[in-house]
């Protein structure tokens, strides 16, 4: 890609390749991604904050800086969820609230960046308060669908070459679903292991940072630089021998389309050419655990945004609204229970797992639905993040409409290099085609 208006498609891994050689400099980066959100936001929008002037700058100082005091990231841009702490930019949490909120410090995902070499790119659209309202994002394979959410414009941004990676967190399914109807790979890691100082808290016990890129190198070594030291390698290893995989094709409590589920099984079928993919249901109570994840979501939520809806009601969306009294209802012996019911389930369902590499499930029930009123269905991922276990979408093939599809992998917690490197090898049999 020595053409300079190719520039924007160079992914994370080949960005600091040639940053690193002075084939690129950060400046050159910079333009190349401020011209291409010049030609292509304003059907997309997928940012809420984005100063090109400043942009220039930060990459400035980049360019200047020694080779030998230049980190992973050195001279990356990077989009950052609107409700992730930016001291130098806006931190509004996509709701009128909050307008002009500029937090004293940044979180400590965005410290690491900065750490790393890298520095903001620009604030991508989140709903508000990371739940269900939409932004005004629109999903860049076709304005008329979703991009889904909470994430939007992390997800929007990355599959649309404004930057080669973005952050992102989820509760429910906001890393996964939007990575998945934006054609991007999306990467929750274990719960815990990228810090979450400075991040709006929905749940606590719920809440997982993630990572957005265009591919599986580039989701470990965005998640590597931002994480705690140890918990994600900065680079896939090469499986040895071809996984053994489980199969989860549908999830109790979500309804799939069926012609586009039928392009993640013939996802699923070409894996079985290589590797071994084993059937696998939800038995017991597992069934339930959308109900679990629910009542610990919205007890916490009502519990830590209680004087914000005291208050700021009539600035809240009907939909928050609902939610936060609908958890305000909920006993605490209700909740203590599913915390007791989470624990049981982390311990079985990491057992119900053994034996297998990861496990395959869609990342959402369709591609992206038509409309600009819903992020879509988050069903598909709402057992990896009761679980906190590590999970990751790729995209796989083509929908009707020109809409991508996506095929989610997880693992138990703690197994995200294994998890990366499964996805890897999927990734190079599945050989998806991006329209770039």
């Amino acid at each position: 890609m020595s053409d300079r208006s190719s520039w924007h498609a160079l992914s994370l891994v080949e960005a600091r390749a040639r940053l690193a050689s002075g084939a690129l400099t950060a400046r050159g980066l910079a333009d190349a991604w401020l011209a291409r959100v010049a030609a292509t936001d304003a059907r997309i929008e997928a940012w809420a904050h984005l100063d090109p002037a400043r942009v220039r700058a930060a990459a400035d100082r980049l360019d200047a800086t020694p080779p030998a005091q230049r980190g992973p990231l050195h001279g990356i841009g990077i989009g950052v969820k609107d409700i992730i702490a930016t001291a130098d930019l806006p931190t509004e949490m996509g709701s009128p609230v909050h307008a002009g909120h500029r937090p004293a410090a940044d979180a400590a995902c965005v410290a690491r960046v900065k750490a790393a070499g890298g520095y903001v790119f620009g604030k991508t659209v989140t709903t508000a308060y990371a739940f269900l309202d939409p932004g005004k994002t629109r999903n860049p394979w076709h304005p008329g669908h979703t991009p889904g959410g909470s994430s939007s414009g992390s997800a929007a941004a990355v599959a649309a070459g404004h930057v080669p990676g973005a952050l992102g967190t989820q509760t429910n399914g906001s890393v996964i679903r939007p990575a998945a109807y934006c054609g991007v790979v999306g990467f929750k890691p274990t719960r815990g292991s990228i810090a979450l100082d400075g991040i709006h808290v929905f749940s606590e016990t719920l809440d997982q940072a993630g990572t957005f890129t265009r591919s599986v190198a580039d989701a470990a070594l965005l998640a590597h630089a931002v994480a705690a030291p140890g918990a994600v390698a900065g680079e896939v290893a090469i499986v040895s021998r071809p996984p053994r995989l489980a199969y989860l094709a549908q999830f109790p409590w979500t309804r799939l389309d069926c012609h586009d589920d039928d392009r993640v099984e013939a996802a699923v079928t070409r894996l079985r050419r290589r590797a071994e993919v084993v059937p696998v249901e939800l038995t017991g109570e597992w069934r339930g655990a959308d109900r679990i994840h629910r009542t610990i979501m919205l007890f916490e939520a009502a519990r830590n945004m209680a004087g914000l809806q005291d208050r700021e009601r009539a600035r809240l969306s009907p939909k928050l609204n609902a939610a936060l009294d609908e958890g305000r209802a909920i006993a605490a012996a209700g909740y203590e229970a599913a915390l007791r019911g989470r624990e049981r389930a982390i311990g079985e369902l990491a057992q119900w797992m053994r034996g297998f590499d990861a496990v395959l499930a869609p990342p959402a029930p369709s591609a992206a639905p038509a409309g600009l009123d819903s992020t879509g269905d988050p069903g598909c991922c709402t057992l990896w993040s009761l679980l906190g276990f590590p999970a990751l979408t790729l995209p796989v093939d083509w929908a009707g409409g020109g809409l991508p599809i996506g095929l989610q992998l997880a693992a138990p917690a703690g197994a995200d290099d294994r998890l990366l490197a499964v996805a890897r090898w999927c990734e190079v049999q599945l050989s998806f085609a991006s329209r770039w």
